[in-house]
């Protein structure tokens, strides 16, 4: 059935995609916080929906498709408004080319060892990428209201979390592509 809480929460999770874009453009502080709020919001229906389908026993293959898809959605969607606004810029681009390479990669790699009858589980440092990457960029879209916050250092923390979860990104991405090419060996 579609509507149970955690299909719900995922399907919200890709409404607030246009949201995000929208508030993200709007002028100001109140550009700055609300596209920090939707993102934070996001962030946190990803948490809910993995927790309410295990405690509530609702998995279901709707899910399974529909959550790593909102997922790299809204990290990717919030990458390329950060790039093209030069919040992220130079060589810092080079993290979000790595953080957005990894998730077509590793859904790649799922599809296909999907075929196979073989799933890639989500790994516990996995989880630790994702909390640093959603943290670096919630930080990120704060833009000059988040820096003044910060005592005029926003940007250099969202800087410094985003290369952490692009270091993260290649660990867990070898893992990814080491289990698919053993597959494919075999």
């Amino acid at each position: 059935m579609i509507f149970k809480i955690p299909n719900i929460l995922t399907i919200g999770r890709l409404i607030l995609v246009p949201f995000l874009v929208f508030a993200f453009y709007l002028p100001g502080s109140l550009g700055d916080w609300l596209a920090f709020s939707i993102f934070v919001l996001a962030s946190f229906t990803d948490f809910l929906d993995g927790f309410f389908a295990r405690l509530l026993k609702q998995q279901s293959k709707l899910g399974e498709l529909l959550d790593p898809i909102a997922d790299k959605i809204i990290v990717v969607t919030a990458l390329i408004l950060l790039v093209a606004e030069k919040q992220i810029q130079g060589q810092e681009v080079i993290a979000a080319i790595i953080i957005v390479c990894r998730e077509i990669l590793v859904s790649g790699l799922r599809e296909y060892l999907a075929k196979f009858k073989l799933r890639m589980p989500v790994s516990n440092m996995a989880k630790i990428k994702t909390f640093f990457q959603m943290v670096a960029i919630s930080v990120l879209l704060t833009g000059p209201s988040g820096d003044k916050l910060l005592f005029n250092f926003g940007s250099e923390i969202g800087i410094v979390l985003l290369w952490i979860s692009a270091i993260l990104t290649l660990i867990t991405g070898y893992s990814y592509v080491k289990k698919g090419i053993d597959h494919a060996i075999d």
